[in-house]
């Protein structure tokens, strides 16, 4: 069975999807159609931007939900997918190609959640580590241990998890997990405490954008981060979808379950290859590839 899998942000680069641009009429026009909608000319920051300009969360977030979606659309029949799943923010691009939500409707929630994201950052500063080397409880543990908001935000693959919090709980928590074993506890240079309980402003702020946004069913089951469970149920799908900003993206447990469900064939559809090098430390019996175009 094919599983599509659609990246979330860090897989962002300068000159992302300026080939298919240059290649694809259907491209192009959606591309443009994009620019209208943001109110700003994200092609060109995606096409001949910064890399620093690139990294900021608005435009990060629309842009690789652009490259991705366009990239399914481009694709024709030969996106025949039998599931789907996005790391974070790809949820969004894997419902969209999913046709669970229209690509207008899909770009507002983006950029609403980009902003109101980076909005929580704000109000509240934090940031997250990656803990590389030990067992999920034991981080878990490490965790509800440490003073201050702390918790295990991504479940990236077996023995690579991130922790997102406050600053100084994060960094108490990073030598509390390098005391117990870790082979490396590392601040990530990010703008926020993502999936955390900091970005509680941000759920609320998405919630009623998206109670607004018409959902249709899905044409194949989708695994979430929030429950790693199949459905194609669009009130399970929006539930899914508020919950996940401040609870933890279980992408292992998830590709877990589509491995036991049938999955044979993971495409990574979108920037860059990290969703296939975690899949390779999650299963490496699982075939994956890339999107490969005439």
């Amino acid at each position: 069975m094919n599983a599509f899998i659609f990246p979330g942000q860090g897989a962002q680069f300068v000159g992302m999807g300026l080939d298919i641009y240059q290649k694809y009429p259907l491209a192009q026009e959606l591309f443009e159609q994009a620019n209208t909608i943001l109110g700003f000319s994200i092609t060109d920051m995606m096409f001949e931007g910064t890399a620093e300009g690139l990294k900021e969360t608005k435009v990060t977030q629309p842009a690789i939900f652009l490259h991705s979606v366009i990239l399914s659309k481009v694709m024709g029949d030969t996106f025949k997918p039998d599931m789907v799943a996005g790391h974070s923010l790809g949820e969004f691009s894997a419902l969209v190609a999913n046709g669970v939500l229209d690509f207008e409707d899909g770009l507002k929630l983006v950029s609403q959640r980009a902003l109101a994201m980076q909005k929580a950052c704000e109000i509240q500063s934090g940031t997250m580590a990656a803990v590389l080397g030990l067992e999920d409880a034991v981080v878990e543990k490490i965790c509800e241990e440490t003073d201050g908001t702390v918790v295990a935000a991504n479940y990236n693959c077996p023995g690579q998890l991130v922790i997102s919090g406050e600053f100084s709980a994060v960094e108490k928590a990073c030598e509390l997990l390098k005391d117990a074993g870790a082979r490396r506890a590392l601040m990530l240079p990010v703008g926020g405490a993502f999936h955390s309980p900091l970005m509680e402003p941000a759920r609320e702020e998405l919630a009623a954008a998206i109670e607004n946004t018409s959902f249709k069913e899905a044409l194949c089951p989708i695994y979430q981060n929030v429950t790693t469970n199949a459905t194609s149920n669009s009130n399970e799908i929006k539930e899914n979808l508020i919950a996940q900003l401040t609870a933890p993206v279980k992408w292992t447990q998830s590709v877990q379950n589509m491995i036991h469900d049938g999955a044979t064939l993971f495409t990574e559809v979108g920037p860059g290859k990290v969703l296939q090098g975690l899949m390779r430390k999650i299963n490496r019996e699982s075939e994956t590839a890339g999107v490969t175009l005439d």
